[in-house]
């Protein structure tokens, strides 16, 4: 070869670019990132229609207050004012609610939290829709909040179903048995809002039938649809929901009571109307993490092995009920951790109180308890005089074992192993006390410690939560794989929010049918229902229904070659495109077997069923659970209280790998997420006023407060009723990573620690 041919040969092998990731296990990336990355992904605040129309909502300025009258005449009358709507305006059901129906559309006769809904506008103009919604006049008889849920017991009904949600009286094994070692506790878990990247948008606009579109950033579209199809007086398929770009999502991220004025506006006018929350109304407007007081007690034996915990669980679920009972739920059957415990006495309640609306937010209930029980778990080493890992070594929970909810763990639990990996994991070097390396320092490059204060702690967290919904939910959802000139297309109307379904679903199809180009279509409340996008639903229901799909293709794609050849289809495998038998006789390409045909299939994914706990919190009531396992090393100015977050190493129960990128971004996040539970994140209400509802009063981790997180062990033990096996992934380090950055400040400084996030007067040593 000459040297002219070498030189293009190499530049031409040089040029060839690289085969992009394809099928289960590969790091696929997202077919949005590049949009969202330049700024072009459609967004629902993005939104615009012919002869719009905008929207602005009146808010309650006081937690508690009997709602004497209400006057819109002076609103109504404002030149652009289109309409004006109230409680008397509601055709249908007064109230909504994602779990318990009991909040009102707008309130009536009395508001029970600040920013509760009373009026809304539609304008011409967005000036002029809040200018009038300010002009509606509300005679207010203000009561005095009860803010405390201690006090919800004792105090007048604050809604006609009382104070009193739900009480969960668990009770398991002997009430009289007694350890040699005893450790007590108070605990207290602050308020942390999802703080969505963009605040709430929508757009409604009215059909010819009298019924209504909406397009939202909904993430459970067809629940949605039938709350506000029952508060509009509409039958359901003349509402429907068109889901816009999320723009991420930690929990349910779109505010129902967001969403019906927007459609009960449109209906009235008759034009589209657009709606867009201030930073304020979103942080008003939406369900917050649940604030929590638990009270505990673990009884040990003198190797520290436990025999008893007795906990009192109180969950502040402000004005309205929401998802607390499920909540309380997780709380009460997690209260005791991923230990064997023989004997556990829980008692669990979830009250109304006129602070803001608690709800969904990742990891609910399990995030709360188990700040608690790791802090116990700490306080029996330190009696004892054990290494902290070693005593949740000997009680780790295994495969086999049984959950105080008398459900044995079916699934893999390799919570041993994943505490050992992060023990034996090297420790990061100690900082230098040099100028140089003063960024190193809590409190950031101009922090006015000295290093001579800096104290570093290590600690230890283990966490719990459970998967897809709980107590007899019925978990199902619907897909549809579509195959056509080389193509794949993905029905199902499971939410991408960030969780990566989406990417998933091309990932499954690429898997099953060897077709590289995969679309999934956009998602609206025409196609059959996949449920809410939490709890790795939609990676195990909504995945499981693809692959189920997609199987169905398949065997319609081989059967007529297993046929002609005189075989099985199992004996016929898919790979990179090309169709081969076991025996080497048939080799054909995807392509030329479908020639020219179209191809599809639907199918169902329904896991098996859950029941409730019953009068005793006994019961089987989760489809699958998830373990994760988090040391953390901190260094804390004992003098001023400040914490920095060194290192977290994580080891996760993943069930297996589908997309390793996305794997380690989800527990990256999660984990970051749980830094800011910790220190920094805590809605203030005091007297049930939300103050400072704006991102800078409410103090979000950015990258300069993520620590070094590092991954050094993903367990890959398949559970078997699972589809592909795998687990959810992001739910459990945000769980685990508040309770291990508690730990570690406690064995920095010595002291207990009891309250999340943790304020610097909890990490100042004063006796050094």
């Amino acid at each position: 070869m000459s040297n002219e041919a070498a030189t293009a040969a190499a530049t031409e092998t040089a040029a060839a670019p690289e085969p992009l990731p394809h099928g289960l296990g590969s790091s696929l990336p997202a077919a949005d990132a590049r949009a969202k990355t330049e700024g072009t992904f459609p967004y629902a605040a993005d939104l615009w229609a012919e002869g719009l129309l905008w929207a602005a909502v009146l808010r309650s300025p006081h937690p508690h207050a009997r709602i004497v009258s209400i006057d819109t005449t002076h609103a109504r009358e404002m030149p652009g004012v289109r309409a004006v709507v109230t409680h008397e305006d509601v055709p249908g059901r007064p109230v909504h609610g994602r779990g318990t129906a009991d909040r009102p559309v707008f309130a009536s006769e009395a508001v029970r939290h600040h920013g509760e809904p009373i009026a809304a506008v539609a304008a011409d103009h967005p000036d002029t829709a809040r200018m009038a919604a300010a002009a509606v006049i509300v005679e207010y008889e203000v009561l005095d909040p009860v803010t405390d849920p201690e006090q919800a017991f004792e105090a007048e009904p604050l809604h006609p179903d009382g104070n009193l949600i739900r009480h969960i009286p668990l009770r398991h094994g002997d009430p009289e048995a007694v350890g040699e070692v005893v450790v007590e506790g108070l605990y207290r878990i602050g308020r942390q809002d999802p703080a969505p990247i963009g605040a709430e948008a929508g757009l409604a606009v009215p059909r010819p039938d009298g019924g209504v579109e909406l397009y939202l950033a909904s993430t459970d579209p067809h629940t949605d649809r039938d709350t506000l199809a029952a508060c509009y007086g509409l039958e359901p398929e003349r509402v429907k929901i068109v889901v816009t770009g999320v723009p991420g999502a930690t929990a349910d991220r779109e505010d129902q009571g967001f969403q019906l004025p927007l459609g009960l506006l449109a209906l009235r006018t008759g034009c589209p109307v657009k709606l867009t929350a201030t930073r304020e109304e979103s942080f008003l407007g939406h369900t917050h993490r649940h604030p929590t007081l638990l009270r505990y007690r673990h009884h040990a034996d003198a190797e520290g092995r436990l025999v008893k915990v007795e906990a009192q669980i109180l969950l502040d679920a402000g004005a309205y009920a929401d998802t607390s009972s499920d909540a309380l739920a997780a709380a009460v059957a997690f209260a005791c951790g991923p230990y064997v415990v023989p004997n556990a006495f829980i008692e669990g309640w979830a009250v109304r109180t006129n602070n803001p609306p608690s709800g969904h937010v990742r990891g609910e209930g399990a995030m709360q308890v188990c700040a608690a029980y790791e802090a116990q778990m700490d306080k029996l080493a330190k009696k004892l005089g054990l290494d902290p890992a070693e005593v949740r070594l000997r009680n780790a929970m295994a495969t086999g074992d049984v959950l105080p909810t008398g459900q044995t763990v079916t699934c893999p639990a390799p919570v041993a192993e994943l505490l050992q990996a992060v023990r034996d994991h090297p420790l990061p070097p100690l900082p230098k006390d040099t100028p140089e390396e003063e960024w190193l320092l809590p409190g950031g490059p101009e922090g006015a410690g000295e290093p001579g204060a800096v104290r570093r702690g290590v600690g230890y967290g283990l966490g719990m939560v459970h998967m897809l919904g709980a107590e007899g939910a019925d978990e199902v959802s619907t897909a549809t794989v579509r195959v056509h000139g080389g193509v794949a297309t993905v029905l199902c109307a499971a939410v991408e929010t960030g969780q990566g379904f989406t990417t998933l679903a091309r990932q499954i199809v690429q898997e099953t049918l060897g077709v590289d180009e995969v679309h999934v279509a956009p998602v609206d409340t025409d196609q059959p229902p996949a449920g809410a996008g939490c709890r790795g639903r939609h990676t195990w229901v909504s995945g499981g229904a693809v692959e189920r799909a997609a199987k169905m293709v398949r065997t319609q794609l081989l059967q007529p070659l297993a046929h002609k050849f005189g075989m099985s289809t199992e004996l016929l495998q898919i790979t990179d495109g090309k169709i081969t038998s076991y025996d080497g006789v048939l080799s054909t390409t995807v392509t030329e077997a479908l020639d020219g045909k179209e191809l599809w299939a639907t199918a169902q994914c329904r896991p098996h069923p859950t029941e409730p706990l019953d009068e005793a919190g006994q019961g089987d009531a989760f489809v699958g659970l998830a373990f994760c396992a988090i040391r953390a090393v901190v260094d804390v100015d004992i003098e001023m209280g400040t914490v920095r977050v060194v290192e977290l190493a994580v080891a996760q129960d993943v069930g297996r790998v589908l997309n390793p990128a996305q794997l380690t971004a989800r527990i990256e996040g999660g984990v970051t997420q749980g830094v800011g539970i910790a220190l920094t994140e805590n809605l203030r209400t005091p007297r049930g006023l939300v103050r400072h509802p704006d991102l800078t009063g409410y103090a979000l981790p950015t990258a300069l407060d993520a620590p070094d997180i590092r991954i050094v062990k993903l367990v890959e033990e398949r559970d078997v009723v699972a589809p592909f096996g795998a687990k959810a992934a992001s739910a459990v380090p945000v769980v685990t990573s508040p309770a291990a950055v508690a730990s570690a400040v406690r064995a920095a400084t010595g002291r207990p620690v009891n309250r999340l996030p943790i304020r610097p007067q909890a990490a100042v040593v004063t006796n050094q």
